[in-house]
């Protein structure tokens, strides 16, 4: 069931791989224009605004309904996008999609929690944290040449089936996971509720800045780095950051708390930074960097069941580092960019550097707060 789950879960990070790979072929369908770059962000901006919401719609409708919901209507969209629509029509489905993707985000995660024996459950959630990595790697290679060989319907079609497929999977297998007590809809006061919380928040104020780093530094980083290793170096950080996640990660679980590794990848990523400043664009500092942000990406969705044991808990911290994570992703590109284009490549270690920094300091502070309660 855990593998079903973080399968539902590389169709989630789909949603967002599929328009990304596919960038100048939606330029070639619908003009080179700003909208069309809405098509790839809009879904972000969905999380950004609705993160905390979807993780109160999804402990309302239930864990399992709201699963089970959102492959539906993500499977119902893909296969309208496949008719290929008319660029107004297509920013209204992505705005659905969005809805969909915070569905399966909030709900997943929450369920390998619950189904996942106290001894395997760091492990399992690990597994959960490379979902969008294995998913954008495998759009690259697959989804990609589907697209050119067979045209852009194909690929949102196979995507609609992949995800109609799941539902079907996991139908019934869920139907005996205890769901939460249905919670309040107050939007503000929720809102206020987590982010006041040093156990519900702390998951998502890390990743906040780890989100800001790793999507920003594999953008802009490659023109730096000598043509010769740019395509090996940038194709093996995300299978770098995957394959230490897996392996030390977990062993790292054994022995110390998530949040633990959280900040040990943290002071980890800052160092390398450091090592990137005094050697710029090293090829072993670039993968040095990316192992140890596999020890963040793992170990915070590990973090969430860890600091709140209740089922309803873990859905709002996962909403909330939705929400997180998408204002990381947003913001951290253009703001790297433009650091870049005004004092070049130095900005890079001292803007991801501080970045990683602000992550331990608000976990330890978070920490802090936790051990005085």
């Amino acid at each position: 069931m855990i593998l079903a789950l973080w399968g539902a879960g590389l169709g989630a990070a789909a949603q967002y791989a599929k328009f990304s790979v596919i960038y100048d072929l939606l330029q070639a369908e619908y003009g080179s224009g700003a909208a069309v770059g809405w098509l790839v962000s809009i879904v972000g901006g969905v999380g950004i605004v609705l993160g905390v919401v979807a993780a109160m719609l999804v402990g309302r409708v239930g864990f399992r309904r709201a699963l089970l919901g959102a492959l539906w209507l993500g499977a119902g969209v893909s296969f309208a996008q496949a008719l290929m629509p008319s660029l107004p029509v297509m920013l209204v489905l992505r705005g659905i999609e969005g809805v969909s993707h915070l569905g399966l985000v909030v709900a997943a995660p929450t369920l390998i929690a619950q189904v996942a024996t106290d001894r395997d459950r760091g492990l399992a959630l690990t597994l959960w944290g490379t979902f969008f990595g294995v998913a954008f790697a495998v759009m690259a290679w697959g989804g990609r040449p589907l697209a050119l060989a067979a045209g852009l319907p194909a690929l949102f079609a196979v995507h609609g089936a992949y995800l109609a497929l799941f539902a079907l999977a996991l139908a019934r297998p869920l139907r005996g996971v205890l769901e939460a007590d249905a919670p309040s809809m107050k939007v503000v006061a929720t809102h206020l509720a987590i982010y006041r919380s040093p156990r519900i928040a702390a998951p998502a104020a890390g990743w906040l800045f780890y989100t800001f780093c790793f999507v920003s530094i594999l953008t802009v980083l490659p023109p730096f780095l000598d043509p010769s290793v740019r395509a090996p170096v940038m194709g093996a950080m995300p299978l770098v950051s995957i394959a230490v996640s897996m392996t030390l990660g977990v062993a790292l679980l054994r022995v110390m708390s998530a949040v633990q590794v959280v900040m040990l990848g943290f002071a980890l990523s800052a160092l390398a930074m450091v090592w990137l400043a005094l050697v710029p664009a090293g090829p072993v500092a670039c993968l040095a960097l990316a192992g140890a942000m596999g020890l963040i990406q793992g170990a915070t969705f590990a973090a969430v069941p860890q600091l709140n044991a209740a089922p309803q808990a873990q859905a709002q911290a996962n909403g909330a580092m939705a929400q997180a994570g998408n204002l990381g992703n947003t913001l951290g590109t253009p703001v790297m960019a433009l650091a870049l284009a005004g004092a070049g490549y130095a900005s890079l270690p001292l803007i991801a550097g501080g970045a990683f920094v602000a992550g331990l300091a608000v976990h330890a502070g978070l920490a802090a707060l936790r051990q005085k309660s």
